[in-house]
């Protein structure tokens, strides 16, 4: 079975309902507290050296990192959670997933330890990151159509992620008064009654 280590309401929560959405069975292992010095950062950094969540060991014992990897993974035995293959909608996919991870994920890396980065202007370095980081999710806004989901009626692992970034900074406030459309999908996924206890265990309902 495929263990994910990560932190409730961190990026594991994405991997836990991918995981999940797909029927793929996993057992979660919290290491909530992990970004700092302590028992559960070096049960992590045995497994993975870079310390980051999520983590997954995969039924193989081999070790995978990284969101959009995992989403590739989770494709690679159930390929209906994408738009199908030779659809439009199939290429915008494909680059919302790695738009979304190379471009927005960055902002969080800086802004949530701003004095790694910039210590002699931490909070300085902190506001422009949100700042740019709105500008970025108003962009991804204009991209989705929200019927319910990013591509309409089907639901694909896309959806995943937005519903767990908008608990993310700038808040739910924010993405409601300024993008609808984001704020309509992540809705609608909290409406799937099988991700419910997921998203319960991760503080999202």
């Amino acid at each position: 079975m495929i263990k994910v280590y990560g932190a409730p309401g961190w990026g594991s929560a994405i991997s836990e309902l991918m995981l999940t959405l797909a029927d793929i069975p996993y057992r979660f292992v919290d290491v909530s507290g992990f970004d700092s010095e302590g028992p559960q950062r070096d049960l992590l950094q045995k497994i993975n050296p870079l310390c980051q969540v999520p983590t997954l060991t995969l039924e193989n014992g081999e070790v995978m990192t990284e969101t959009a990897a995992i989403a590739l993974m989770v494709l690679d035995r159930r390929p209906d959670l994408a738009p199908p293959i030779g659809r439009s909608e199939r290429q915008q996919f494909q680059r919302l997933l790695i738009w979304l991870v190379a471009n927005i994920y960055p902002t969080f890396t800086y802004a949530d330890y701003p004095e790694r980065w910039a210590p002699d202007a931490p909070a300085e370095l902190k506001k422009n990151c949100i700042e740019y980081r709105k500008s970025l999710y108003l962009w991804l806004n204009d991209r989705l159509s929200a019927e319910p989901y990013a591509f309409g009626e089907q639901l694909t692992l896309l959806d995943c992620y937005l519903c767990v970034m908008r608990t993310w900074g700038p808040g739910h406030d924010w993405f409601q008064d300024n993008t609808p459309n984001i704020s309509a999908i992540a809705d609608a996924v909290c409406q799937r009654a099988e991700l419910r206890q997921v998203l319960k265990n991760n503080g999202i309902l």
